[in-house]
């Protein structure tokens, strides 16, 4: 059975998020950098709230680039950040030791920028037999041509893309799993124009409306 075919879920992905920085954010034109740290704060919190493995790799922090964007970091205190010199995150030796100890084949990687620090990794990740998934709403480059023509070059790879959204959603998969909906919830209300929508039913509802429907 090809591998693609099955979902993502808690028991077999992790999440791999790089250079969220604020000069790799600088020169960010492909989308809205606002939206991006929207995206990237979904993520962060999806692997949270289902308990995925996850990695976080900074380039160069102190000499140029600055910290990782704390509104993730802050989600995983215990997670040490992989500072590295190199581009490509896979030449680092403690990325790749950090990577293997996920336990993980199937892949969720965003950063920035897509043509470099999302791409090169992800190419030697597919080569070293693991699946890589992009959310590509949550990756950004200096154009929207850039970004289009890296996210080509990882889909002809092998590389699946997908949205932010699609990974929260893979990962709930059915409103009544009452352990993580409300968890949801929040990530769409905090991230999404879609919280407008569910701010509002619940205040027309009433007090203890549904959000989003059945609930467990």
């Amino acid at each position: 059975m090809n591998p693609k075919l099955e979902m993502i879920s808690p028991e077999n992905a992790a999440l791999v998020l790089i250079d969220f920085q604020p000069a790799m954010y600088q020169g960010v034109e492909s989308h809205e950098r606002l939206s991006l740290m929207h995206n990237v704060q979904a993520l962060a919190k999806a692997a949270k709230l289902f308990h995925l493995p996850i990695l976080i790799s900074t380039v160069a922090k102190d000499s140029f680039a600055g910290p990782f964007m704390p509104e993730v970091t802050d989600l995983f205190p215990g997670v040490k950040v992989v500072d590295r010199t190199s581009i490509n995150s896979w030449l680092d030796a403690e990325f790749q030791k950090a990577l293997r100890a996920l336990g993980r084949k199937k892949i969720v990687l965003a950063g920035l920028w897509t043509e470099a620090c999302v791409m090169f990794p992800s190419l030697d990740l597919m080569r070293e037999g693991y699946e890589v998934y992009i959310p590509s709403d949550a990756c950004g480059d200096v154009s929207v041509e850039a970004h289009e023509r890296a996210m080509q070059r990882l889909m002809q790879a092998g590389a699946v893309p997908m949205s932010s959204l699609q990974v929260v959603f893979e990962l709930q998969q059915d409103w009544a799993r009452g352990s993580t909906y409300d968890g949801v919830m929040d990530i769409l209300k905090a991230h999404t124009p879609y919280g407008i929508q569910v701010r509002f039913s619940k205040w027309a509802l009433g007090e203890h409306a549904s959000e989003a429907g059945p609930k467990a």
